[in-house]
């Protein structure tokens, strides 16, 4: 499946990557990673020449590619001194879509790699869509990827009629007004997405490896729960604003849908168990609020005006609205979100975390 590469796998934006949100999500998966390192060593396995590590949808953002290499270097050594191990090759690789800055990333690299010199560490770039092949067959240890997994391949197919004609009129997202059929479409889209990922990953790891994940999700079993559909709902307020002012075409509102799902952890188990290459370990859920990552002392717009950046680095905005009237639109999201925030209404967003096991071949 051939992934545009104008969709973003991940938050690269700085607004993102400086946040004390971002910083708390890693916090949180930091003891996984280290558990899932430290389980790969045993007194009665043979010990590893060379570990190799993934992680897909790094983007340029150094809390989660950072984090992630740190941990696995300590963890390798403590449990490598524990069982008098000679502690083997790390070989780490960050993907992304071709499109991302991996100049940027490498030079994000430097210092860390500098603290580390003398031993035997590797690291290099992987571009290409996770949704497929990325890595020879059983090559990967241990597979990293941190809320880039709710970004599906393309826009659902399903979401037009046999005429052609828009079926999800106004929206932008599966909402309480959409009918069965856009929920269908993008559930079924998210399904056969996270089929391939998990066929692809199966290929390329090792008996045993593990995988962990960490998604956007929802709690609800109902798609168009507000906790799955807050943000888009108000993004789709503020171009239908635009469309009144008749700065957009209504036909622009209508034929845009985003490139995303919130998986619920029973659709989440589903696709594992019928794939049937993995088990799942552990899954957890945890609701955080949007502005959880505030500043202390920032004022409501500038609140704001960062997560208008995060979602307009997130979509096709620019490529289908054009980039002329890109301006006017985030000041306008921006508007609404800070009228939302005054009125303090709960905007948690429920994340999953999820460790897996490939299965023995």
């Amino acid at each position: 499946m051939e992934e545009k590469e104008n969709i973003s796998m991940k938050q690269g934006e700085e607004g993102y990557t400086r946040s004390t949100l971002a910083k708390k999500m890693t916090s949180m998966v930091k003891p996984v990673v280290a558990n899932a390192v430290r389980s790969l060593f045993s007194r009665e396995s043979h010990p590893h020449e060379v570990l190799s590590i993934a992680d897909l949808g790094c983007s340029t953002g150094p809390n989660t590619y950072f984090s992630v290499i740190s941990t696995v270097i300590e963890s390798v050594e403590s449990k490598c001194q524990e069982l008098s191990f000679q502690v083997p090759e790390l070989q780490f690789y960050l993907n992304d879509l071709p499109s991302n800055d991996f100049n940027t990333l490498f030079k994000g690299l430097t210092g860390l790699l500098q603290r580390q010199e003398g031993k035997n560490i590797f690291v290099m770039g992987a571009p290409g869509s996770f949704y497929g092949r990325l890595f020879p067959r059983k090559s990967l240890h241990l597979v990293h990827a941190s809320h880039s997994g709710h970004y599906l391949s393309q826009v659902p197919s399903g979401l037009k009629s046999k005429e052609g004609l828009p079926l999800n009129k106004g929206r932008i997202y599966i909402s309480k007004t959409s009918p069965p059929s856009v929920r269908k479409a993008y559930l079924d889209q998210f399904q056969e997405d996270f089929t391939l990922f998990l066929k692809s990953r199966a290929m390329e790891m090792v008996p045993h490896g593990h995988m962990i994940l960490m998604l956007l999700g929802r709690e609800s079993t109902d798609p168009a729960n507000m906790e799955s559909c807050y943000m888009w709902e108000l993004l789709a307020e503020a171009i239908s604003d635009m469309v009144e002012q008749g700065l957009i075409a209504k036909e622009k509102l209508d034929s845009f849908d985003v490139p995303f799902y919130t998986a619920s952890s029973e659709e989440i188990q589903g696709v594992v168990d019928k794939e049937g290459s993995f088990s799942i370990d552990h899954m957890q859920l945890f609701a955080i609020n949007h502005f959880a990552d505030v500043v202390e002392g920032e004022d409501t717009w500038v609140k704001a005006e960062r997560v208008c950046k995060v979602i307009r680095n997130f979509t096709e905005l620019s490529h289908h609205f054009g980039e002329e009237i890109l301006d006017k639109l985030c000041d306008k999201f921006a508007n609404i979100l800070v009228e939302n925030i005054k009125k303090e209404l709960p905007m948690n967003i429920t994340n999953i975390l999820v460790v897996l096991s490939r299965k023995a071949v």
